[in-house]
């Protein structure tokens, strides 16, 4: 095999730590649509904290060596490129539908630059047959190549854990595959030049795109689980938290924590492997009932809100409420598919004042995503809450006493567990 010349297609969350950990060793250029980000990368900036300004600095590449990390939107660039990696997000629509559009528009990109003996890598989650059945015909179309005959395929799914600064790309093992025995050795000898943590070479792609699908929908299921526990303890006025400790004790309890589950990855991928088996005609009853189950949470929290502020004499038309968190996860900015919004909205429609504070998300994005605008500061002396809703476990908000936001009867809903128990008047 020459040496590798990499193209990595789509540098959000995914793709730029993986450029990177590539620009190490390789010759790598990272191509993105959209200018801003390319151009704040080239200053060294990364908005999404994914990559440390130190690591990417040094990253880029300086003028006369071969390896380093080449940041762009022309195409040109990525012409010579032998290999080409797809790290786009893959959403679903507004009817839980699987999105494959940026996928598809990321291969016609690539399929204007292939060239023969070039290998495509797909790392976007999919469910089974994507990649061969999805893109590769649309790779195929536009670069009038024939696939395993002048050109070839991989799908080695990202693991990447945002927000994790113990867990990074090349700490986490890597599943590997190829479009032939030959190429999927080649794909796994590619990855494990970077990846410390080593691989595991699949026997196929679509066990490889399998196995990557079922990870967030274990995760799903077992976290509506506990969910569901929350609204079966909260019924008998019983800590949920306290029993999962005591659950904990033994060795084999898993250990999840009830909460609000949204995001890129957890929130998604279920319904992409339930697309799929409905083409086989089989309805995956205990997937979606996991998604209803987690898709509800917003809706109770918000109702659980509402009761407990009546019970303590709150009026609730108009009642100021303070809300803590719009990520969808602790310490990390990425606001995509935060399912703290269907708190607030609930919250809204019961004509409640809801302010909302995150010091890791940023405001112009809130405002764009969800039509808000953001505190950027939180002051004591500036305003007291009827309620407190901690939805999200940032380091930021352990550190704060929440009575100094409250009134004297103020209701404290500690959603995330972070405060002790007597901090607060209901934990999830």
């Amino acid at each position: 095999m020459k040496e590798p010349k990499i193209a990595i297609i789509g540098l959000g969350y995914v793709g730029l730590p993986l450029a990177v950990a590539f620009a190490e060793k390789f010759d790598v250029t990272g191509f993105d649509i959209n200018p801003e980000r390319v151009k704040k990368l080239n200053q060294g900036i990364d908005e999404t904290l994914e990559v440390e300004e130190e690591l990417l600095q040094n990253a880029l590449k300086k003028q006369g060596e071969n390896k380093g990390l080449t940041v762009t939107s022309d195409l040109k660039e990525i012409e010579d490129a032998n290999i080409y990696i797809v790290t786009v997000p893959t959403p679903i629509d507004k009817h839980k539908i699987p999105d494959l559009t940026p996928l598809y528009k990321a291969s016609e990109t690539v399929g204007k630059v292939l060239k023969k003996g070039d290998i495509v890598i797909y790392e976007s989650t999919v469910y089974p047959g994507a990649t061969e059945e999805d893109c590769v015909p649309i790779l195929e179309k536009v670069s009038g190549l024939e696939f395993n005959k002048d050109f070839f395929a991989g799908y080695s799914p990202e693991r990447i854990n945002p927000g994790d600064k113990e867990r990074t790309v090349t700490k986490i093992k890597k599943v590997t595959s190829g479009s032939t025995p030959e190429i999927a050795e080649k794909v796994d000898q590619l990855y494990k030049e970077v990846i410390t943590a080593g691989t595991y070479k699949a026997s196929s792609i679509k066990v490889a795109e399998a196995a990557k699908v079922i990870e967030n929908a274990q995760r799903d299921i077992n976290i509506a689980f506990v969910n569901e526990l929350s609204k079966i303890f909260r019924l008998m006025e019983i800590d949920t938290l306290e029993v999962l400790e005591a659950a904990g004790t033994k060795w084999n309890f898993l250990p999840f924590r009830p909460g609000l589950v949204g995001g890129h990855c957890i929130g998604i991928d279920p319904y992409y492997l339930a697309h799929k088996a409905k083409e086989y005609d089989y309805n995956p009853e205990i997937i979606l009932s996991g998604r209803r189950i987690n898709d509800s949470m917003g809706k109770f929290v918000a109702n659980e809100t509402v009761k407990m502020m009546l019970k303590k004499g709150i009026g609730v038309k108009n009642a100021n409420v303070l809300v803590l968190g719009i990520t969808f996860k602790e310490n990390c900015p990425d606001i995509r598919n935060s399912r703290a919004i269907d708190v607030i909205r609930e919250l809204e429609d019961y004509q409640l004042d809801v302010d909302v504070y995150d010091p890791w998300a940023n405001p112009e994005e809130v405002k764009e995503e969800y039509g808000f605008d953001l505190l950027t500061d939180i002051n004591s002396e500036d305003k007291k809450y009827d309620a407190i809703l901690a939805l999200v476990a940032h380091n930021e908000f352990k550190e704060m006493d929440l009575k100094d936001f409250s009134k004297d009867n103020t209701f404290i809903y500690d959603v995330k567990s972070i405060f002790p128990k007597d901090k607060s008047d209901l934990r999830l």
